[in-house]
């Protein structure tokens, strides 16, 4: 065996060695590949379940209504008559609303808000921001926070397929009211006033229109 053979067998012997150990560090080039995604994340993901206890209590309503309450079975039944109704997503809308419609009110346009409210309600509030137009009244508040909201009360009428829930509000705001000189005849720029309200909300269960109405105010 000459010399070159020797030395081609030798580069070979190394070439093979070099081969084995890269293969060994980097890996096959499959190890590389970015691995198909499961066919199941390209489906659509379900909508989330409502919480149920083990007991199959329903949490939406026992969270907010004493379960077996009047009220808690009147939640129950607006959900029957519509299985996508959620308590829960009702409340975090009525946060909103009550600033939306209590500030709306203090300024004295009511305009953006009426579809959020029943005739008799839009009567009410349109008959006293008049009054206070009339008597040159002016009204600056800045809403503050909702410090309290809590269910108090549902009703279902099957009939009609009409709900009705009643929340108690507890908001802060600052308010004050400026006769026709601009003197501050009522409240204070700085002084927080803590109010106190009841409200009613009433919607038609399984109508394609998701808006509630404000139908009753109290103190």
């Amino acid at each position: 065996m000459n010399s070159s053979l020797i030395q081609l067998l030798v580069l070979a012997g190394i070439a093979v060695f070099l081969i084995l150990k890269l293969r060994s560090v980097l890996g096959s080039r499959e190890g590389f590949e970015k691995p198909a995604l499961p066919a199941d994340t390209a489906r659509p993901q379900p909508k989330l379940v409502q919480p149920v206890s083990d007991d199959g209590t329903d949490l939406d309503i026992t969270d907010h209504a004493p379960a077996g309450s009047p009220a808690a079975l009147a939640l129950s039944a607006m959900k029957v008559a519509e299985p996508g109704f959620s308590v829960g997503e009702f409340l975090h809308g009525a946060r909103g609303a009550y600033e939306m419609i209590l500030m709306a009110f203090e300024r004295g346009d009511i305009d953006p808000i009426r579809p959020f409210l029943a005739d008799e309600v839009e009567a009410s509030f349109t008959q006293a921001i008049n009054a206070r137009e009339r008597d040159g009244q002016t009204v600056e508040a800045n809403f503050l926070g909702l410090r309290e909201m809590t269910l108090s009360d549902a009703e279902y009428d099957p009939t009609t397929r009409t709900a009705e829930i009643t929340l108690r509000y507890t908001g802060e705001l600052t308010s004050l009211v400026r006769n026709k000189a601009g003197e501050i005849i009522e409240g204070s720029a700085t002084e927080v006033k803590r109010q106190r309200d009841g409200w009613t909300f009433a919607r038609r269960m399984g109508v394609q229109d998701p808006n509630w109405q404000l139908v009753g105010t109290s103190d």
